[in-house]
C-alpha cells in the first residue's frame, strides 16, 4: 500500500478521498489555488501545496505543477478525483513518465472511451448494444441529414467530445436539421474545441441507468449493480439512486453482463461507470437498453453504490492501484436496501437553475440520520466559506440509505427539511419538491420529468405571516436579551405606562415590509405587520432562523426565506451613491469594456461584460450620463465593487 498520495482535486471529492486514506494509514497531500488557500480539503490533508491562481487553467488543470508537487512532497501516487484532469490520458502519461502511479485506469483505456463515436464503434464490435445512429467520421451536412432520415425522426445531435449536455440538440423534423446542426457544432466547438457530432435515435421516454464496474491489473472485472440517474435538469444529474426503481432481473442481468464485457474489452483497471440509455416507454425490458458512454473515473454519485453494497470504492481504488487484486469476487457483492443522493447546489432553481455565489454564513446539516435510516454528508465547505465563481457551486451531497425505496425516500425528505443554509441561494426546496413529486415517488422517472414539472418543482410559496413575524422579531433584536444582574433590565417587556415597541423594516424580494414589535411583560411579542400580514409570535414556538450580515433567514421545511434588513445609518449613503454608480451583482471577471471615461452614454447602453460562474452578464447604463470612472478589462471584482461611476452633473 502507498505511504503517501497526492489528490489532484478540490472540494468534497478531495475531502472524501482524504477520509478513506486517513482510515487506511495513508498520508495525503492537497493542492490548492489562490481561491482555495483556506479550503477544508487543505485543512484536512497532511500537507498542502499551492499550484497557482484561481482560474482552473492556471491551477487544477496544470498537470505539470501537480506532478511537480507530488515529486517535491514524496507522494507515490496521484488520485485525480473526478472532473479536471481525471479523464485526461495525457495527464496519465505525465504521471507515469515521472515514475508515479495514477490511481485510475491506463491512458490507453481512457483514450479508447474518450470520444463517444469511437467508443460506440468499439462497443458495437464487442457485442454491446448501442443506440441506433451514425457514429462515423464523415461530417458533411448532406450525409448527416440523410443518416437522420434513415434513423427516423426525432433524432438527437450530440457532440462527440465532452458531455454535460453541451453540443446537444433534439430535432423533431427534417426541415429543422440544418439549423440544429449548426447550433450544436458552435456549442461543441466553444466547449470542447471539437465541432464533430454524431446522430442518434431520440428515445421518447429515456431512463439514464448506469452500472458501476471495477477491474484490476490481473484481468478481473466485477460490477456493483446499477444506479438510476434519470432525474436531470439541463442534462445534469440532480438526485441519483441505487438500485434503479422497477429494475427487472432480466434487464439487470443483461445490463451488468454488457457492462463487464465493455470493461474487459479495454482491459480496464480501477473504478469506472458504463452509462446506458433505456427506453422505458413500455416498462424496463432486456432488449431496450443501449450503451451511451463510459466514465473512466469515480462518479459523483458513487456513494449510493457504496451504501447498497457495503463497500468503500476509494479504498478499492487505492488497493487496486497499489497492485492488489479486487477485494471481493462477484459472488461476494450483494445488494442491501435502497439509497438516494441529492446534490445541494448554490443555484436559483426558479431562475432556470442560475448558479449563485455568496458566503455560507449559516450551514447546518442534520445531526443524526432520520429514524430507521443511515446518512452521509459529503461536503468540502464549512460555515463562513464562500462559494467561488471559479468552480462548480456544489455545497454538499446528502446521501441516505433505508431498508427499501420508500423508507429511503422518506429519510431524504426529512433530511432535506432539516438542512439549513443561509448566505447564498440554494436548491434545497427544489430537491425536497422533487423527492415529494408523485411520479418520482412512484419510481416513474425519466430524463424529461424535471422539465415537464419544472414550474411546480421550482415554485416557492410566499412566506406566511408567522414567518414574516419571526423575521421581524429577529431583525428588531427584541428577542435577544443580553444576560444581566440588573433585575429591572431583565424585564425585557416591562414599561411603566405602555408596552415597549420597536419599528423594524424588512425587504423580501420586491416587497418592503414595516413591522411594529411590541414587548409584553409575560415574555410574548406582538408583531404588527403591514397588510396582508398580522400575527403574534410566542418565543417558545419560534421557527428556525439564522441572522447574518444585513439579513435574517427563516427556515420552514426545506425552504429558507431570506429577508434583507436595511441599515438605517447606511440608507442615506446608499441613496446618494446608488444613482451615481453601478456595482457588481456578484464576484466575477470584467471580460469586456464597451465604454470609456468621459464618454456620454444613454440609458440601456451596454457598458461592460462581467463573466461570473462561466456565464456572461451585460452591465448597462441605468440612465443617461457621462462616465467618470469605469472598470478595466481583466479586473477581478467582488460582489458590490463599483464598476461604473457617473459624473455628478449627470443628475443636475
Amino acid at each position: 500500500m502507498f505511504a503517501k498520495i497526492l489528490i489532484a482535486n478540490r472540494g468534497e471529492i478531495a475531502c472524501r478521498v482524504i477520509r478513506t486514506a486517513r482510515r487506511m494509514g495513508v498520508r495525503t497531500v492537497a493542492v490548492y489555488s489562490d481561491a482555495d488557500a483556506g479550503a477544508l480539503h487543505v485543512e484536512m490533508a497532511d500537507e498542502a501545496v499551492h499550484i497557482g491562481a484561481s482560474p482552473v487553467g492556471e491551477s487544477y488543470l496544470r498537470g505539470d505543477k501537480i506532478v511537480a508537487a507530488a515529486l517535491a512532497t514524496g507522494a507515490e501516487a496521484i488520485h485525480p478525483g473526478y472532473g479536471f484532469l481525471s479523464e485526461n490520458p495525457d495527464f496519465v502519461d505525465q504521471v507515469t513518465a515521472a515514475g508515479l502511479v495514477f490511481i485510475g485506469p491506463s491512458a490507453a483505456s481512457i483514450r479508447a472511451m474518450g470520444l463517444k463515436d469511437a467508443a460506440k464503434r468499439l462497443m458495437e464490435k464487442a457485442g454491446v448494444p448501442v443506440v441506433p445512429g451514425y457514429h462515423g467520421e464523415a461530417q458533411e451536412i448532406v450525409l448527416l441529414a440523410s443518416k437522420a432520415r434513415e434513423i427516423g425522426y426525432p433524432v438527437l445531435i450530440k457532440a462527440r467530445a465532452g458531455g454535460g449536455g453541451k453540443g446537444m440538440r433534439r430535432v423533431e423534423y427534417p426541415d429543422d436539421f440544418s439549423e440544429a446542426l449548426s447550433g450544436a457544432r458552435r456549442e461543441a466547438k466553444a466547449a470542447f474545441g471539437d465541432d464533430r457530432v454524431l446522430v442518434e435515435k431520440y428515445i421518447e421516454k429515456p431512463r439514464h441507468i448506469e452500472v458501476q464496474v471495477f477491474g484490476d491489473i490481473f484481468g478481473n472485472v466485477v460490477h456493483l449493480y446499477e444506479r438510476d440517474c434519470s432525474a436531470q435538469r439541463r442534462h445534469q444529474k440532480v438526485i441519483e439512486e441505487a438500485p434503479a426503481p422497477g429494475m427487472t432481473p432480466a434487464l439487470r442481468k443483461a445490463m451488468t453482463e454488457a457492462a463487464v464485457k465493455a470493461a474487459k474489452t479495454i482491459d480496464y483497471s480501477g473504478a469506472g461507470t458504463i452509462e446506458f440509455i433505456v427506453d422505458a416507454s413500455q416498462g424496463l425490458k432486456a432488449d431496450r437498453f443501449w450503451f451511451m458512454e463510459m466514465n473512466t473515473r469515480l462518479q459523483v454519485e458513487h456513494p449510493v453504490t457504496e451504501m447498497v453494497t457495503g463497500t468503500d470504492l476509494v479504498e478499492w481504488q487505492l488497493r487496486v492501484a497499489s497492485g492488489e487484486k479486487l477485494p471481493k469476487t462477484q459472488s461476494e457483492i450483494a445488494l442491501s436496501g435502497h439509497a438516494f443522493e441529492a446534490r445541494i447546489y448554490a443555484e436559483d432553481a426558479a431562475k432556470g437553475f442560475l448558479p449563485a455565489t455568496g458566503t455560507l454564513h449559516h450551514l447546518k446539516f442534520p445531526d443524526t440520520a432520520p429514524e430507521g435510516a443511515s446518512m452521509r454528508i459529503e461536503t468540502g465547505v464549512r460555515t463562513g466559506d464562500a462559494i467561488s465563481p471559479f468552480y462548480d457551486p456544489m455545497i454538499a451531497k446528502l446521501v441516505v440509505h433505508g431498508k427499501n425505496r420508500q423508507a429511503a425516500l422518506e429519510a431524504l425528505g426529512i433530511a432535506l427539511s432539516q438542512t439549513e443554509i443561509a448566505g447564498s441561494t440554494v436548491n434545497t426546496a427544489f430537491l425536497a419538491a422533487l423527492a415529494a413529486d408523485a411520479d418520482f415517488s412512484a419510481g416513474d422517472v425519466d430524463t424529461g420529468l424535471i422539465g415537464r414539472h419544472q414550474q411546480a418543482l421550482t415554485a416557492v410559496p410566499p412566506p406566511s405571516s408567522e414567518i414574516v413575524a419571526a423575521a421581524a422579531l429577529a431583525a428588531s433584536g427584541a428577542g435577544a436579551q443580553a444576560p444581566t444582574r440588573d433585575p429591572w433590565s431583565s424585564l425585557a417587556g416591562y414599561a411603566h405606562f405602555h408596552a415597549i415597541a420597536r419599528r423594524t423594516r424588512l425587504r423580501y424580494d420586491e416587497d418592503d415590509i414595516l413591522a411594529l414589535v411590541s414587548m409584553r411583560p409575560d415574555g410574548r411579542f406582538q408583531v404588527a405587520l403591514d397588510a396582508p400580514y398580522d400575527s403574534a409570535l410566542d418565543l417558545r414556538t419560534a421557527p428556525r432562523l439564522a441572522r447574518w450580515p444585513g439579513h435574517v433567514t427563516v427556515f420552514s421545511g426545506a425552504v429558507g426565506y431570506s429577508f434583507a434588513v436595511p441599515d438605517p445609518l447606511a440608507k442615506a449613503d446608499e441613496i446618494a451613491a446608488g444613482a451615481d454608480s453601478l456595482r457588481a451583482p456578484m464576484p466575477g471577471l470584467v471580460k469586456l469594456v464597451r465604454a470609456a471615461k468621459g464618454e456620454a452614454v444613454i440609458k440601456g447602453q451596454p457598458l461592460l461584460i462581467l463573466e461570473a460562474m462561466k456565464m456572461e452578464h451585460t452591465i448597462s447604463a441605468t440612465h443617461d450620463g457621462t462616465i467618470a470612472e469605469i472598470a478595466t478589462e481583466g479586473a477581478q471584482v467582488t460582489d458590490g465593487t463599483v464598476l461604473v461611476r457617473f459624473a455628478e452633473e449627470a443628475h443636475g
